[in-house]
C-alpha cells in the first residue's frame, strides 16, 4: 500500500469541502469525535455516518453513505481494519473519489479493490494531522 505524497494529500484537503465520517461517535471523548470536530472547526462540512447515533457535532447522522445527497469529497473511516473491504464496496457505489482510513486502519484487500477502480486511497493516516502538516 502506498499513500499519495504529502503534497498530494495537501492538495486533496485544500480542494475538499465535504467529509463523510464512517464510525463518527457522538461521544466527545472518542478520537473520531475529536478529529471530526477539529476538521469541522477548520470549515469542512462533516456528515456523520453511523446507524447507532442520531446526531454528532450538531449534524443528523445517516445510516449509510448511500443516504447522503450530492457529492462527497472525502470518506473518512473510523472503523476497524477488517471492515474496510465491505466499506470499500459501499464507497464504490457513491459519488466520491477519496477513501481515507484513519491512523492504524488499513486493509490490503480494500486498498487493491479501490485502486483498481481508480480511486485515491489514503490509509493509516490521521486527517487532522495531515491537515495541520499541509496547511
Amino acid at each position: 500500500m502506498e499513500n499519495p505524497s504529502r503534497q498530494e494529500i495537501g492538495n486533496i484537503l485544500k480542494q475538499s469541502k465535504r467529509i463523510a465520517v464512517i464510525g463518527l461517535s457522538d461521544n466527545p471523548a472518542r478520537t473520531s469525535y475529536m478529529v471530526s470536530k477539529a476538521m469541522q472547526d477548520q470549515g469542512y462540512e462533516i456528515i456523520p455516518v453511523n446507524p447507532t447515533i442520531d446526531t454528532a457535532l450538531g449534524v443528523k447522522s445517516v445510516s449509510s453513505l448511500k443516504e447522503i445527497e450530492g457529492p462527497i469529497d472525502i470518506v473518512n473511516v473510523f472503523r476497524r481494519s477488517e471492515f474496510l473491504p465491505q466499506i470499500a464496496e459501499g464507497f464504490d457505489e457513491i459519488d466520491s473519489n477519496v477513501f481515507w482510513a484513519q491512523q492504524g486502519v488499513m486493509n490490503e484487500e480494500a486498498y487493491r479493490f479501490l485502486k483498481e477502480r481508480g480511486y485515491t486511497v489514503i490509509m493509516d493516516r490521521c486527517i487532522k494531522v495531515e491537515h495541520a502538516l499541509t496547511k
